[in-house]
């Protein structure tokens, strides 16, 4: 691990850590996707305010409990992740009212859980993980994912899914309009909110250039 990479709490990210495997078989939420919310929580906390040491906290331990994209379980995922946090908390000695305040944030960070965040470190990280999910570091998980789900990039009969349903668990472009697309407008502070325009944009000109590199617009 890169020396600071969790600073100023890189003592403390070093116990929660060990909590998490070291080998993840989703490279879409390994130690990468982690250290990547926390710098975004880092830069909307400079605006925003809240208590960096939860969202430190949340950030590490936001996925602590995995579930693939395609389990029955998925909507789940957060709640499980958020109780699991609690353990792993209570068992470093931290104090109940700083264990809830880490538990309401991961667990209400999670797009399908439908959750919604109540304190200030709760919605920085939902806009911090929604983040990781947008711009040029989006578009990478989203086809890493569909890969491991063994989806096709697109429909070669109806690329743009013309008089159907979108079916992202079976084509990766189309994940671009069942969620990635959806994102930027559901942001819950000012300063995510910004960053995640710019984003936004940059998957539009993604999305654009992939429809024409195959011959086709988007619709």
């Amino acid at each position: 691990m890169i020396d600071g990479a969790f600073f100023p709490y890189q003592s403390l990210a070093n116990n929660l850590l060990e909590y998490i495997p070291e080998s993840c078989a989703d490279g879409s939420h390994d130690l990468t996707h982690i250290h990547r919310v926390w710098l975004n929580a880092k830069m909307i906390h400079s605006i925003e305010g809240g208590d960096l040491e939860t969202l430190l906290a949340a950030s590490i331990l936001h996925d602590c409990v995995a579930v693939e994209k395609n389990s029955p379980l998925r909507a789940k995922a957060s709640t499980l992740a958020s109780a699991k946090a609690s353990a792993i908390l209570a068992d470093l000695g931290w104090a109940e009212s700083n264990i809830a305040a880490v538990a309401l944030a991961i667990k209400s960070h999670s797009f399908s859980a439908g959750f919604e965040p109540t304190t200030i470190e709760a919605k920085i990280i939902q806009d911090s993980d929604r983040l990781d999910a947008i711009g040029m570091v989006g578009v990478a998980r989203c086809f890493y994912a569909a890969g491991r789900m063994e989806s096709g990039l697109y429909d070669f009969t109806n690329p743009t899914a013309s008089g159907r349903e979108y079916r992202d668990d079976r084509f990766a472009i189309e994940h671009f309009h069942t969620k990635l697309l959806k994102l930027a407008s559901g942001f819950q502070t000012q300063e995510g909110a910004r960053i995640a325009e710019k984003r936004h944009r940059s998957l539009e000109h993604f999305l654009n250039e992939f429809m024409g590199e195959i011959g086709l617009p988007d619709r």
